[in-house]
């Protein structure tokens, strides 16, 4: 039998896996920034458990890629002091693997399930004894020889991950005594992301350039620690190696992120929407089948932030573009959307 993926994370620092690396996840709550309501209940949650000697309850974390859904798992297992146990949801193809996870763990770990939406059915089942009465039932042999046996587990924290939450089946989502989403993070808290991450990788930054990557960053740490690393690259091969306003404008221009944290593919995004279609509206799979991306990736990890920053918008027909999209291409809107927005 072939076992699902999964690594066991002790919540003793690790080496790691490349020494020229330099992680950048925080380990305590006290270094995570952002996220205030979610981390200052988490961290009651954890003492809570910690005094009478039980797991945590179980935690689903929701919201877009790159906000901390793995960081804050991580820090849960460091702050509990047991061990993180890391698996996603297209890696447990079936409940013989599952079982095999959940017999793995020791009193009150921690079992992250990235993607837990994409779970199968039953899998998705016969998880729901599990994290309900810490037991999981195997039948044993074939046709009238058939037996069903009962395995119990040791009390365990299941830490869920999603991107798209409305794909989790209700009785899964029913099934966590915490549900998280996350949000995006401010400029403000970025910058001090940026600074933190700096200073791990041994970077002179100015405060100007510091907060220069951080409004370019769509609002997600893991996209301004990339922004940053890059930076560095620029700084080291192009100026004496400290990171100043102006190497951070060049580094940042030079990757086609433009002073709204928008990429190449999100001026494209909007152009075909306004080029094409006269501003939309436009469904999404004429959007996906025009820019040669799945539908999946465009709902996943173009739109929420051209959403949120009132770029597009959502409408019964399709996609269409606002005028805050036509006046940061330089395009005049028609008639039409200048009634509407």
């Amino acid at each position: 039998m072939v076992e699902a993926a999964e690594r066991s994370i002790s919540a003793e620092a690790q080496e790691p896996d490349r020494p020229y690396e330099v992680a950048l996840r925080p380990a305590r709550f006290d270094d995570f920034v952002g996220q205030e309501k979610i981390r200052s209940n988490l961290r009651v949650f954890v003492e809570a458990a910690r005094r009478r000697g039980e797991p945590v309850d179980h935690v689903l974390l929701c919201g877009p890629p790159g906000l901390g859904k793995t960081t804050l798992a991580l820090i849960l297992a460091e702050e509990r002091g047991v061990h993180l146990h890391m698996t996603s949801g297209p890696a447990i193809e079936h409940k013989g693997q599952l079982a095999a996870l959940l017999t793995k763990l020791e009193p009150n770990d921690i079992l992250f399930i990235d993607e837990i939406h994409r779970l199968t059915p039953a899998v998705e089942e016969n998880l729901y004894t599990a994290v309900e009465d810490f037991r999981i039932d195997v039948v044993h042999g074939d046709g009238p020889y058939a037996q069903s046996l009962q395995l119990r587990l040791h009390p365990f924290t299941l830490v869920g991950a999603t991107t798209r939450t409305g794909l989790l089946s209700n009785p899964m989502r029913s099934r966590f005594g915490y549900p998280a989403r996350l949000e995006y993070y401010a400029p403000d808290e970025l910058s001090k992301i940026v600074t933190r991450s700096a200073g791990l990788l041994g970077i002179e930054i100015t405060p100007d350039a510091s907060q220069e990557i951080a409004a370019r960053s769509r609002g997600t740490p893991r996209i301004a620690n990339r922004l940053l690393r890059r930076g560095r690259d620029f700084a080291e091969v192009l100026s004496n190696g400290a990171l100043d306003l102006e190497t951070a404008r060049e580094s940042l221009d030079r990757l086609d992120v433009d002073r709204a944290g928008l990429d190449d593919m999100d001026r494209k995004y909007m152009r075909v929407i306004i080029e094409h279609y006269d501003g939309g509206p436009v469904g999404i799979e004429t959007l996906a089948a025009a820019l040669s991306e799945p539908r999946d990736t465009l709902e996943d990890v173009y739109e929420p932030y051209l959403l949120q920053q009132g770029f597009i918008a959502r409408t019964a027909r399709g996609r269409t573009a606002t005028r805050k999209a036509f006046s940061h291409l330089g395009k005049s809107a028609p008639s039409s959307q200048r009634d509407l927005f």
